[in-house]
């Protein structure tokens, strides 16, 4: 069983990540902050459609902010969307703004609307923290997964990630719908389990990712996505970066004992590794600026970093991980396990 030793605490992004958040486009200056949403008068709980308390809370700001917050909103969604072309923009109205009042981030939910066809979209604006930016930045780099986020200061914008969430997908029984392909699905664990496991995301149990169903013109395909990267190596623990050790995903682990043997198993975690050595080479240059920075950063303590290289390094047989001193160096030393075929 994997288990968070303790809250994660925030670190901020230093001058060097916030330079290459430029130099990618990523850092752009916003009209609108965390803290400014912060600022709100009232709120009231939000409820789902079957009248349960969904935990977050629809805020609402003084008379006086409101059409400069909402306008901020409506031109963040454009920086997001469409590299700032306001054009976008002229149809769209902001429906609501949640704030998650569980967890550590306490991030706002921005409801955004089309006028002429009332088509909906959501994104994200939380306190920026450097791990959740090194995680997001690895996730689209290495994973088949693009990932659209900007920052600006202590601000981090974040776009919704599309499909049902773990917790939802097994409360709801939706797993056991027997239109599911059990066996493709718990192929896309094992490949979601090593992909994580790689690049030492960790703390990724059903609440922490979303499934995503795909139909083909004969087959369905299933990709799990994770949604929240706050545990980007962090933990000491190699357990906690391995989906598999979380009891919360225990009916995809039973749908992976049942549908794929030792033998399948081996062959779609080479599959993957494959897949992300092909990538590292694609993406060689900017990763490397990435994990350079990354390699200098803090991002954990040392107590962690030194546990999770003495585990690594009994699980990959190779000392090279205790000579590692910070965390970007062993999430460094990670990846190039899969360009070495060492597995």
């Amino acid at each position: 069983m994997a288990l968070i030793s303790k809250k994660k605490v925030p670190f901020n992004i230093n001058l060097q990540l916030r330079k290459y958040l430029e130099k990618y486009r990523r850092e752009i200056k916003m009209p609108v902050q965390y803290g400014d949403l912060l600022r709100f008068e009232s709120s009231i709980n939000l409820y789902d459609r079957f009248g349960n308390d969904t935990l977050w809370q629809t805020v609402f700001f003084p008379y006086s902010d409101i059409e400069h917050i909402y306008e901020g909103l409506k031109q963040i969604y454009a920086d997001l969307k469409t590299d700032g072309d306001e054009k976008v923009i002229q149809h769209l109205t902001i429906d609501r703004v949640d704030l998650c009042t569980y967890g550590n981030t306490q991030p706002f939910r921005i409801r955004i609307v089309n006028r002429v066809n009332e088509n909906f979209d959501y994104f994200y604006i939380k306190k920026a923290d450097s791990s959740r930016v090194y995680g997001m930045e690895l996730e689209h780099l290495l994973s088949p997964n693009r990932m659209s986020y900007l920052t600006f200061r202590n601000t981090l914008v974040e776009e919704h990630i599309v499909g049902i969430p773990g917790d939802q997908f097994f409360k709801n029984d939706i797993i056991n719908d027997p239109n599911i392909i059990h066996r493709r699905l718990a192929k896309e664990f094992v490949k979601f389990n090593e992909r994580c496991f790689v690049r030492l995301l960790g703390d990724m149990h059903s609440s922490n990712f979303v499934v995503d169903i795909t139909p083909d013109f004969e087959d369905v395909y299933y990709r799990i996505r994770a949604i929240d990267f706050d545990q980007q190596s962090f933990e000491g623990k190699r357990s906690v970066y391995m989906p598999q050790y979380f009891k919360q995903n225990n009916k995809l682990i039973e749908l992976g004992m049942k549908y794929i043997t030792p033998e399948s198993a081996k062959q779609y975690q080479i599959e993957e590794r494959s897949l992300i050595a092909g990538r590292l080479k694609v993406e060689e240059q900017r990763l490397n600026e990435l994990m350079a920075i990354m390699a200098r950063d803090e991002i954990s303590s040392p107590e962690n970093t030194a546990q999770l290289s003495a585990e690594l390094a009994r699980y990959y047989k190779s000392d090279k991980f205790l000579k590692c001193k910070t965390m970007g160096e062993v999430v460094w030393t990670s990846l190039e396990q899969v360009l070495i075929h060492k597995f």
